[in-house]
């Protein structure tokens, strides 16, 4: 169960890391500020400020988020008339910092009840000094003034230029679907690294591999290399249609029309009847050729993410067509049972998983849903289809609204995960 439980972290952590380096590292690039880059969520327990970003480690090794200054998930700083602060002030009587936590206290810092501020555009605080409200006070905050916040974290504060909106259209796109696009590609590095931890990379010809000894195929005289063409007179093209016909027909006899060395034969076999679970198939001991190649191994990666996508987009499919059930959604839960599974199979089952689960995060955070990034593109695609932005207030509204249909679906799947996993 502590094995269970650490993989579980790590599997979460990562794919949160990934999904959000993502949005940090397009966001830097489009000249968007990204005020802090956490770790875990709920209070927390270490920070580190450098290049304008505060990366943060919190209490609950559980998700994380990039938080870009002016985005619908930053809090706006607003110091209401009356808060008492203290001010760091620098070179040219500029501002250099605002601590509005009782949890710190500034080094030489001037004490100051707030009258009035704008950190956004005019870029100034004024209010009381030492309580004195016979004489208002006002300076002017420097552009990359910092601000303690109730907390205790130090962020900068977003001056205009710097916010997400004041971002052009392209870039604000690309910064939203850099977090699904990080979730692909690692997906497909992972694949890749299976790839080259496997013996060799299945072909799905009908092509023999190995031929083990004493079993039924070496008993008929088949041999590693041989093409098995037809069986009975179904033709086999693939090595799926070779193991239906084989697992299909145990304790029968079958007639196999087999290619070797460019010349056709046929051999008689049956399959020696194997009980799997409750039913019964037949086998006959072979398995499939093998490519060991490097380029195989590398474009392993890229079809184990195509089938992936395939198999992920043909249930979307099909909720959409035969309408939703509950038991089709897993959160948290369901991820730590499915971590739990794939904790028995070793490391191949925990890095099959954690692919397939990056690509579950990347596909379902480009559903056109408020709050999600596909949300958040579906808005971006609608500005310019307008040719202007949408108004700030309608496009918090829409947020709003759904990430409160998430947190709500998310209490009614983690519910069912708990009846299906653990309430039985």
């Amino acid at each position: 169960m502590i094995v269970t439980i650490i993989t579980f972290i790590i599997v979460f952590g990562v794919l949160v890391l990934v999904h959000e380096f993502g949005h940090y590292y397009f966001a830097k690039r489009s000249g968007i500020l990204v005020r802090e880059f956490s770790i875990g969520m709920g209070p927390k327990v270490w920070w580190y400020k450098k290049n304008g970003t505060t990366y943060t480690i919190r209490i609950l090794p559980l998700g994380g988020y990039v938080r870009m200054a002016g985005a619908a998930d930053d809090d706006e700083d607003t110091l209401k008339p009356g808060t008492p602060v203290s001010l760091q002030v620098g070179d040219n009587d500029e501002v250099t910092m605002i601590n509005a936590s009782s949890k710190t206290t500034l080094f030489n810092g001037i004490p100051m009840q707030v009258a009035d501020s704008d950190l956004v555009d005019d870029l100034y605080i004024e209010g009381y000094i030492n309580g004195d409200e016979s004489e208002l006070k006002r300076y002017y905050v420097n552009h990359d003034a910092t601000i303690v916040e109730q907390d205790g974290t130090e962020v900068r504060i977003a001056p205009r230029d710097v916010q997400f909106q004041s971002a052009s259209l392209p870039h604000r796109m690309i910064t939203n679907f850099a977090g699904p696009m990080n979730n692909f590609i690692l997906a497909i590095i992972v694949f890749v690294v299976l790839g080259f931890m496997m013996p060799g990379i299945p072909t799905n010809s009908s092509t023999l591999g190995t031929v083990s000894s004493h079993s039924v195929a070496a008993k008929a005289g088949l041999k590693p290399g041989d093409t098995i063409k037809k069986v009975n007179s179904t033709k086999i093209s693939n090595w799926n249609d070779l193991a239906n016909q084989i697992s299909n027909h145990p304790n029968k006899s079958l007639k196999l029309t087999i290619e070797r060395n460019n010349h056709s034969k046929n051999v008689d076999v049956t399959p020696k009847a194997v009980k799997q679970g409750q039913t019964t198939v037949g086998q006959i001991g072979i398995t499939e050729k093998l490519n060991t190649s490097i380029g195989a191994r590398i474009s392993y990666g890229w079809t184990q993410f195509a089938t992936i996508v395939s198999l992920i987009f043909g249930v979307l499919g099909h909720m959409l067509t035969h309408g939703f059930n509950i038991n089709d959604f897993g959160g948290p839960v369901a991820i730590y049972a499915g971590t739990s599974q794939a904790t028995s199979l070793g490391i191949d089952g925990v890095l099959n998983f954690l692919a397939v689960l990056s690509i579950n995060l990347g596909i379902v955070n480009l559903l056109p849903i408020p709050a999600l990034d596909g949300g958040k593109l579906l808005l971006n695609i609608i500005e310019g289809i307008r040719r202007k932005p949408i108004p700030e207030k309608a496009e918090g509204i829409v947020t709003i609204i759904g990430f409160g249909l998430l947190m709500l679906l998310m209490i009614l799947v983690t519910w069912n995960d708990i009846q299906r996993y653990f309430i039985k």
